[in-house]
């Protein structure tokens, strides 16, 4: 450790978002960056703890405190072959991790001034990109063959652990470009795409073929491959099956963001297909991150008004969870930049009715609730807390996240990774997963 008292006299400095008046006019990612020494001392910060409690709570073992280390002393090289070493795709993390990391740094129980892991990750590869650190690397083949299909981050993460262990590996991919949620779910002012295809460019040229368009019945996979993996994702979005839900005007989240992910990369859509919030007063109904991620997509189409309402409670504000606390994820109120941009947040709140004329939707009956406990143990029973209202909106998304798949029985060299065999969950799990599961086809073909 390079500064052992930096802790004591560096503040936590995060990059910061772009003026609110400047980012919702355009799609580019809204996060800044720090200049290189303002980063090095950040890096500085960590501590290097006897028990990382960072590197405990990263479910990709990211070793923070040696790359920290690395970064201070100016030896970006070394910190991107540290951070490499546990992360396949640390531009991806670095974008959009929650970072579990952060909450269980030590300096977060001290004073809630964690070290900028995630910043410092994102700055470290980028780095490596512009150096010339990143390189193409073609493994010696040996003779066996594996098929991965999905292309969202848990199946790129196993292709490219596969791929360098030496086997030919072929990605089958439903849409028509790979990435999954990272593409197609998340919004280029968090993600911008140029950095997926940077990625892609890179996998491909080390070797993995990738075939876009490819329907696959996992019941009926492709035949001639020693070994599959299974990273379909969590595809059934949760519907609200109330009265009113086939009127125009009330679509998934990912209606919204999948559309406009494309048409910023070139598609078209006709007017009956287009989703668009321009004048519109818009709902989102739920409190997540996909949630989030409408709002701020609305802004940028040039709502009217944006409203999200939670049918759960509101989480405790401020930094900590009595209920949840250090080193585990404190489950406290999470305020994004979509937010930032302007939106009312209400919760628990129940949706009974979708209102329309002529076909088209107009308001959603909405009522205030409140939960209690069940005396039989369980889940907390649902009371009416307030007189059902009328909420105004002629765009409402639907953001209660998906559906875990139901897998069917497979063969003995078919192994499932990511959201496909957990349920939907954090992008950094789904990597996490295709590591795991590359080292299980790995283990399996060699036994």
């Amino acid at each position: 450790m390079g500064n052992p008292k930096a802790f004591l006299t560096i503040p936590r400095k995060e990059a910061g978002y772009r003026p609110i008046h400047d980012r919702i006019l355009d799609f580019s990612e809204v996060e800044q960056t720090l200049n290189s020494n303002d980063r090095r001392q950040q890096a500085s910060r960590c501590m290097d703890c006897g028990v990382p409690f960072c590197h405990w709570a990263c479910p990709l073992g990211n070793k923070a405190p040696e790359w920290n280390d690395a970064l201070y002393k100016g030896d970006w090289e070394q910190a991107y072959r540290l951070l490499n070493s546990t992360n396949d795709f640390p531009e991806f993390t670095g974008r959009i991790c929650p970072a579990l990391c952060e909450k269980a740094c030590v300096l977060n129980l001290m004073d809630h001034e964690p070290t900028t892991n995630r910043e410092d990750e994102c700055a470290i590869v980028e780095h490596a990109f512009s150096e010339d650190y990143v390189h193409v690397e073609i493994p010696e083949r040996n003779g066996k063959t594996v098929a991965v299909i999905g292309a969202g981050p848990a199946g790129l993460v196993a292709a490219n652990q596969l791929n360098h262990k030496g086997y030919k590996v072929t990605v089958f991919e439903a849409r028509e470009n790979a990435g999954g949620l990272l593409r197609y779910g998340i919004p280029n002012f968090k993600l911008n795409k140029s950095i997926i295809d940077r990625r892609l460019r890179l996998l491909e040229e080390e070797g993995i073929e990738f075939r876009y368009n490819q329907q696959i019945d996992v019941t009926k996979l492709p035949e001639g491959f020693d070994a599959y993996v299974v990273s379909t994702g969590t595809p059934t979005a949760r519907d609200l099956k109330i009265p009113g839900r086939e009127l125009k005007g009330v679509y998934f989240a990912l209606e919204l963001l999948s559309q406009q992910n494309r048409i910023l990369a070139g598609m078209e859509f006709s007017k009956d297909e287009l989703v668009n919030c321009k004048g519109k007063d818009v709902l989102v109904i739920g409190g997540g991150d996909t949630g989030s991620d409408c709002i701020g997509t609305a802004h940028r189409q040039g709502c009217k008004s944006v409203t999200q309402i939670e049918i759960m409670p509101k989480p405790v504000e401020g930094p900590e969870d009595p209920k949840n606390p250090w080193p585990n994820w404190p489950r406290t109120l999470k305020t994004t930049s979509s937010h930032e941009e302007g939106c009312t947040r209400r919760w628990n709140i129940n949706s009974l009715e979708f209102l329309g004329k002529n076909g088209k939707l107009t308001g959603v009956k909405v009522q205030p609730i409140d939960w209690k406990p069940n005396p039989e143990g369980g889940r907390p029973l649902m009371v009416e807390a307030g007189e059902p209202e009328i909420i105004k909106a002629e765009a409402v998304f639907l953001a209660m996240g998906f559906l875990k798949p139901q897998q069917p029985e497979f063969a003995e060299n078919v192994f499932v990774a990511g959201d496909a065999a957990s349920g939907a969950s954090l992008v950094v799990r789904a990597m996490a997963s295709g590591r795991k599961i590359a080292a299980q086809v790995d283990k399996f073909l060699n036994k």
